[in-house]
């Protein structure tokens, strides 16, 4: 194990919000109340809430319609705000966000190494380039990478003394893309960039001034080719040349399920309320749209391995076609076994794997990839009210709940 690979330094940090099943709390709800709900309720691990670290080797073939034990259970530093890019695995680890950052081994658990600094609140941890991409602690407009295996630092940016806490947005094969605050010359900041950052140099390629009003915070990004498309907090959906920066268009969305939305080929899909709409990335006209039922709104979708999975507040998950909207299938599998809905997949053979909202009964459910039949449901039994990631290595899930970090056999 190394630790202190970085010399950045790190700073403690109050999460954002975190969402209920039909709604989010407040900020200032969870600023009053995120640090007594930290602290573990049980510092369990496993499906049967078993006190402490679970050990690798477990994983035994579980019952029919019974979630699998873990192979190995861990407590983290975790410090997150139920963000999806916050638990990555790759290089042959599995990081959590959190101050210190660990990297902890995918077969066995055991930590491989440690950066001191951590991860900066608010901040995702991109990967792309075979580089895990942080926001620099010490907030001097730097942009760090790092190789995944080893957390040994690999590239740098500053983006300039005249910005302050640039954070990674999206990475493509070419550049890293942050949004940054401008400093005024009393300190404060009214306004922000956004700017692209050479992957092989550390150069910026280009930075534009975003509106005044917009804000840094709440930004969710992806790339796709020559656009970079983001969504805020104040409800902007806008798509950039990633070659320039000029802004190809911009729309303003009703509801956006805090910004989450998904990206497939030439097209951008956002959940609106009781509409899930796609616009293409060239020039936001709308490709196509679905409607649910009344008095019931789309969660966050996803794109993975070619489908569309997205679930709405009636508990009602589809997979859909994302290229025309066309529905492959329906289930109400998660509303029979009053299952919560989830808001975060990812895809391991034939099984769908979503991680919920809030903890009440939530957890990590694995449906059928083909029907959309519920399998079974894991949940820590820890009580903690954080929502859950997911993430994969193609034979194991990582299911982060709090500060407890999960394998599950695949």
């Amino acid at each position: 194990m190394t630790k202190g690979i970085s010399a950045s330094d790190g700073r403690s940090s109050r999460r954002r919000v975190l969402r209920l099943a039909g709604g989010g709390l407040t900020l200032a709800v969870l600023t009053a109340g995120a640090a007594g709900c930290r602290e573990d309720a049980a510092d369990g691990g496993g499906s049967e809430g078993s006190a402490g670290d679970k050990p690798s080797g477990g994983g035994a073939a579980p019952g029919a319609g019974q979630a699998p034990e873990p192979q190995w259970t861990k407590s983290t530093s975790a410090q997150t705000y139920g963000d999806n890019d916050e638990l990555v695995a790759v290089g042959g680890v599995v990081i959590a966000s959190g101050d210190p950052l660990v990297a902890f081994d995918v077969a066995t658990g055991k930590e491989r190494w440690v950066l001191e600094s951590g991860a900066v609140p608010g901040a995702p941890m991109l990967v792309g380039n075979g580089t895990l991409y942080l926001a620099s602690g010490k907030y001097d407009g730097t942009v760090a990478g790092y190789d995944p295996a080893s957390g040994r630092e690999t590239w740098r940016s500053h983006l300039g003394k005249g910005y302050r806490q640039p954070k990674p947005m999206a990475v493509d094969e070419k550049q890293v893309y942050v949004i940054a605050e401008i400093l005024e010359d009393d300190g404060s900041s009214r306004t922000n960039v956004i700017a692209a950052l050479d992957s092989s140099t550390g150069k910026v390629a280009w930075s534009e001034q975003r509106d005044l009003g917009t804000m840094q915070m709440g930004v969710h990004a992806a790339v796709k080719g020559r656009y970079l498309v983001y969504t805020d907090f104040k409800k902007n959906l806008t798509v950039r040349d990633t070659a320039t920066g000029t802004q190809v268009w911009t729309h303003k969305t009703t509801k956006t399920n805090y910004g989450f939305f998904a990206v497939h080929e030439e097209l951008v899909i956002v959940p609106q309320g009781q509409t899930l709409q796609a616009f293409n990335l060239s020039d936001g006209t709308e490709k196509w749209s679905i409607k649910t039922e009344r008095l019931t709104t789309f969660k966050e979708p996803a794109v993975v391995e070619g489908v569309l999975y997205i679930a709405d507040s009636a508990r009602t998950l589809r997979a859909v076609e994302p290229g025309t909207g066309k529905e492959i299938w329906q289930s109400k599998a998660l509303a029979k076994d009053e299952a919560q809905v989830p808001r975060q997949y990812v895809k391991v053979g034939g099984v769908l794997y979503g991680a919920t909202s809030l903890d009440k009964q939530g957890g990590v459910v694995a449906i059928d990839a083909k029907t959309g039949e519920l399998r079974w449901t894991f949940n820590d039994k820890t009580g903690d009210f954080h929502a859950w990631l997911v993430a994969t290595d193609g034979k194991r899930v990582f299911a982060l709940h709090g500060t407890k970090l999960h394998a599950l056999p695949a």
